[in-house]
């Protein structure tokens, strides 16, 4: 018999402005859901989320939840007015979690919550809001981007604890890694509708593409002007995905070419590469050190960056990447060495600022100063077919900004900055805010652009289907130079960190071997598992999805326990395969790149 739900909605409808935000949805989240929602930007995610809570009252529909239920919500911005500290804001209310697993859990997170409040950083105010809501032992818990302003550290932390979490939690997300990792069942908010999945993130793009190609089919019966307007976006999201593969392909071979490139300490082997890598280089640090007090930042870091470069810059928060990305560009000044940047370097930089988008202002205001073309890094275009470009619907071109959403504004905002002309890119933290559809656009302008790109994330996914090099900074002052990205990173870790475990257990005294070299040239065996492992991992994908599907019929087990015994069996076998796909191939990357 199937557990019933904890909380429900049926015929839920809620109008906002002169129209309904969406009507007619019904919704049943039970125990144990682990449930991603998606939709773009404006589709009403936040708001079903706090209908969901009971904060919203919706104008038509019936919400039912279980007595004794607690729901707790992790909110996208949460208030801190009035606070003095931290701590003030997570003990605040009559439902106030606990003292002490308040602190137990600030513990952990390496966060003070005797904070002034009004001081703290973005990152120290999400901390105190997850140690309110993850202390007060939430039956459901509602997450809206709980990653943002999280350095890597924090989001491996969070993720382990939502692993361990017995309750049900619904979270809105644009980090796929902490998605994939984490769901178990997908709620598609588009166009009004919400669609329920039971497969993890890992399944959705796919589910996505199939709901897309038969709502395709069935415009072709519609006359041309209803296929424009009304699936322009669809098809648009569909062709870029596909041609993704390909982007994602050419991003591997320019990492290969970096990576001959590279020192094991990150310095351009300049002997034995082309004897016009000085004129490509367009920034250059040698020997750069940089104190702040008694703490060395940066320590004898030299790096060469040339024309097309996309540099990644990763670390917890306080490690220094701020002040490498300043140095890099030339805005702060090294204690010891120097950096040297081309003359010619013209650069763009994209760091979230909505705020500085007039709210009454329209949107070919700010594309355009009002007028119908656009010059986009020197080529002409039609200020609605440029919007278009950036998922923008061809209507909203006189829309004023203040009625956009905050991912929305963001789109608007790197629209507006991807369009000056310039050779160097700086992007900071680009893909807090903006929806899955706009980090696939996102990828691709980012792809399509000639000129070279500094990125500061946190964002995994997002750094490994852009960057050609990654800096890792761990706060020591040392910086490793990876040329990949942060999964390359990650993996460079571990393989650093195993040799001083296995020393405990040996001869302290013992020095260790040498290391054999290893050959770069792939055997037979090596070579055709490279080439064929991708597709075999898409494969394995597709099998778990299909699986996850069928184990979701509640009386599957109760009217074929034999067939649901196979199908789960079959499930934790292809996962296990799955992983170890995927070891195996990135083991083969490693040596192709190194």
């Amino acid at each position: 018999m199937a557990t019933p739900p904890i909380l429900s909605w049926e015929g839920l409808g809620l109008i906002q402005g002169s129209g309904w935000l969406f009507q007619d949805l019904d919704l049943h989240i039970g125990p144990r859901d682990r449930l991603a929602l998606i939709g773009r930007n404006g589709a009403g995610k936040t708001t079903l989320l706090r209908l969901i809570a009971g904060q919203v009252e919706a104008d038509r529909g019936k919400r039912s939840i279980q007595p004794g239920t607690r729901v707790v919500t992790l909110e996208q911005d949460p208030f801190f007015t009035g606070y003095d500290t931290l701590l003030d804001f997570a003990l605040d209310g009559d439902d106030a979690p606990q003292r002490h697993e308040v602190e137990a859990i600030a513990d952990q997170l390496g966060i003070d919550l005797s904070r002034e409040a009004a001081s703290a950083s973005g990152g120290e105010r999400r901390r105190a809001a997850l140690c309110r809501a993850l202390a007060s032992e939430p039956d459901l818990l509602l997450l809206d981007e709980p990653t943002n302003h999280l350095d890597i550290a924090a989001i491996d932390w969070l993720e382990s604890w939502l692993q361990r979490y017995s309750g049900a939690f619904v979270v809105i997300s644009h980090d796929r890694t902490f998605l994939t990792r984490l769901t178990r069942a997908t709620l598609w908010l588009d166009r009004g509708s919400l669609r329920r999945k039971d497969v993890g993130f890992g399944g959705y793009e796919a589910w996505e593409e199939q709901v897309y190609a038969e709502e395709a089919r069935a415009a072709d019966k519609l006359d041309a002007k209803l296929k424009l307007e009304a699936h322009w976006l669809e098809r648009g999201v569909t062709a870029r995905r596909k041609r993704n593969q390909g982007r994602l392909e050419k991003l591997w071979e320019m990492r290969a070419q970096r990576a001959a490139m590279l020192s094991p300490q990150g310095a351009a082997k300049l002997k034995v590469v082309a004897d016009d890598t000085k004129t490509k280089s367009v920034i250059v640090a040698e020997h750069v050190t940089k104190r702040f007090g008694d703490r060395t930042i940066l320590r004898d870091f030299n790096l060469r960056i040339q024309r097309g470069d996309r540099i990644g810059l990763v670390g917890a928060n306080g490690s220094g990447k701020t002040t490498l990305l300043k140095i890099l560009t030339g805005e702060l000044e090294p204690d010891e060495g120097e950096v040297i940047l081309a003359k010619t370097l013209e650069g763009t930089v994209i760091d979230q600022q909505r705020s500085l988008l007039a709210p009454e202002k329209r949107l070919r205001d700010v594309i355009a100063e009002g007028g119908d073309w656009v010059d986009v890094r020197g080529v002409r275009k039609h200020v609605q077919a440029y919007l278009k470009d950036f998922l923008f619907a061809p209507g909203l071109v006189d829309a004023k900004v203040g009625t956009l959403s905050g991912g929305e504004r963001s789109r608007l905002l790197l629209a507006r900055e991807f369009a000056r002309l310039s050779n160097l890119l700086v992007l900071d933290e680009p893909t807090n805010d903006l929806d899955l559809e706009t980090l696939d656009l996102l990828q691709e302008v980012i792809a399509d652009y000639e000129g070279t790109v500094l990125i500061v994330s946190h964002d995994r996914d997002f750094l490994d289907k852009t960057v050609t090099v990654t800096l890792g900074l761990d706060g020591s002052g040392s910086v490793d130079v990876i040329a990949g990205g942060y999964a390359d990173w990650e993996a460079k870790r571990k393989q650093r960190t195993q040799p001083a475990k296995a020393s405990k257990s040996g001869d302290s005294a013992a020095p260790p071997p040498p290391p054999k070299p290893k050959s770069t040239k792939l055997s037979y065996k090596d070579q055709r598992d490279y080439d064929l492992l991708p597709s075999r991992i898409e494969e394995l994908d597709a099998a778990i999805a299909r699986d996850e599907a069928a184990l979701t019929d509640p009386d599957l087990y109760s009217r074929d326990p034999d067939t649901f015994a196979a199908l789960t069996a079959q499930l934790e076998k292809t996962r296990a395969e799955k992983e170890a796909a995927e070891e195996r191939w990135l083991e083969l990357a490693e040596q192709v790149e190194g």
